[in-house]
């Protein structure tokens, strides 16, 4: 018997998200973007199954916004350089974040 792989996400539900965590970081400044982003991961993961097993995240916006500071304050440092690690160093952080039920 094969396992099956499948989102069962709908798409006005992930529009519904992302205008919301966009709203939430706009009237924040920036300071909320961790929550944004980990409301929308926690979305994405919850609809996701994998040979038969739904996901889950497992990641805090408190988590991320420690390492957000960093990486925002070491883009400064450098100019910007840092910058094109972020979306990376962003993406290792959701994946160890994230777990079969």
């Amino acid at each position: 018997m094969e396992e099956t792989s499948y989102f069962d996400g709908g798409i006005l539900q992930l529009i519904g998200y992302r205008i919301l965590g966009f709203i939430v970081t706009l009237l924040t400044l920036g300071i909320c973007f961790p929550w944004a982003c980990c409301m929308i991961y926690n979305w994405e993961t919850k609809h996701t199954v994998i040979n038969g097993k739904r996901l889950y995240f497992d990641g805090s916006a408190v988590q991320l916004f420690g390492l957000w500071i960093k990486w925002v304050l070491l883009s400064i440092i450098t100019i910007g350089i840092y910058s094109f690690w972020i979306g990376i160093s962003l993406k290792k952080w959701q994946c160890k974040h994230t777990h079969f039920c």
